[in-house]
């Protein structure tokens, strides 16, 4: 096989993520995704391991010469939306559509993959790439590919995610924390419900319920270290049925984010302990389920440097390499970096040129192609150089 660079790959790059545009597959139900990924790095002469917890592909190179072991990730699931940009590649896939660019991240290992492939010779250490299924919906993949043993005997591993928030041409991360953990919680008020002109003869759970609500706005103002950024929000409250009967249930969901785990406890152990002082309060009964979602993303320092030092030369002048500020949404690539030491790196792909401006999980989403090129070099500089110290 003739040694490949990775600007012969991007065509090939942009053809795989289109195919997979089209072919869009929610969480836990990526089957055909996994078959094509399995598919080609069968083409690529690399071992593809399935697995026994759900869709997840492992490609496994192994050098002829000893050395570390490095793991780089994907993600292949879409969302449940229905695609509205008019591309010519949008999804035939009706109500899914890849609107967070994990069709990007697939391709882009794919050609990591070929690339590494055409060099198996001068390998030194193994490399596995790691095409995970399920990152948007929790537990999330990552878990169950960790359970079977993606990283025993790994030194590092990296990740990359595609960002229209950043211009094209810009790369970015960031030492220690970069994402936050994602909890939800779910609270069920029960009053005692009745006849809206007699509300003494009621427990009202809709009026504990607003005021749970604004207790727990509290939480982060006068309860979290305020050098500790963390949010709370409640995203919807639901109870009643007419506008002349006082609703003997109400339930109230929401989120937590954090950016530590002591934070990230505090918050629960405020929420659970408002809720039950608050409905006590109004005479109501209050249950909570709480479900701890992905935790915070913590890049490990030296990983952090690594990027910073090897990124500037494997872009060239035209691409920045950037320190990022925190941001709030969630990974669960999170787990991988618990484990072992690894960074997760953002890699700008907007563009009002190309229409690429739409956020993240929006029906009009996309992004510009030519950012794939610069990912699958920041994968292969941070593989290299690992594998090479």
């Amino acid at each position: 096989m003739e040694r490949l660079a990775l600007e012969q790959l991007l065509p090939d790059m942009v053809k795989w993520r289109r195919h997979l545009h089209r072919h869009p597959e929610l969480s836990y139900q990526e089957k055909e995704t996994s078959a094509f990924v399995a598919a080609k790095l069968k083409e690529f002469g690399i071992e593809a391991v399935r697995s026994k917890a759900g869709y997840g592909v492992t490609g496994i190179l192994k050098g002829k010469l000893p050395g570390k072991t490095v793991v780089l990730r994907a993600d292949m699931d879409a969302l449940a939306i229905t695609e509205e940009n008019g591309r010519e590649y949008a999804s035939q896939n009706h109500g899914v559509m890849h609107a967070c660019g994990h069709d990007g991240h697939t391709s882009m290992l794919l050609a990591a993959a070929a690339y590494y492939s055409s060099r198996r010779e001068e390998l030194q250490g193994e490399l596995r790439f790691l095409f995970q299924p399920a990152e948007e919906i929790c537990p999330g993949g990552a878990l169950g590919m960790i359970a079977e043993g993606v990283l025993e005997g790994a030194d590092a591993v990296y990740g990359l995610h595609l960002w229209t928030p950043l211009p094209v041409g810009q790369v970015a991360s960031a030492p220690g924390p970069l994402m936050a953990s994602a909890d939800e919680f779910f609270i069920d008020i029960t009053g005692k419900g009745g006849h809206a002109g007699t509300p003494h003869r009621t427990v009202d759970s809709i009026v504990a319920a607003a005021a749970l609500v604004t207790q727990l706005q509290s939480i982060v103002s006068r309860s979290v270290d305020p050098l500790r950024p963390a949010v709370v929000s409640v995203g919807t409250i639901q109870g009643g049925t007419a506008q002349n009967i006082v609703a003997e249930r109400c339930r109230i969901t929401g989120t937590v984010r954090a950016f530590d785990e002591e934070t990230r406890y505090l918050i629960r152990q405020r929420i659970e302990e408002m809720t039950a002082s608050v409905a006590a309060s109004y005479g109501a009964e209050a249950k909570i389920d709480y479900l701890m979602g992905y935790p915070p993303l913590v890049n490990d320092e030296a990983e952090f440097r690594r990027f910073f030092r090897v990124a500037p030369a494997a872009l060239g002048d035209g691409v920045r390499v950037e320190r990022m500020e925190k941001i709030m949404p969630a990974e669960d690539f999170s787990y991988y970096v618990k484990e072992i030491p690894g960074c997760f790196i953002f890699v700008g792909a907007g563009n009002p040129d190309k229409e690429a401006v739409y956020p993240h999980h929006h029906s009009k989403f996309d992004f510009d192609e030519d950012a794939l090129l610069h990912g699958a070099k920041v994968l292969v500089a941070m593989a290299d150089s690992c594998l090479n110290e």
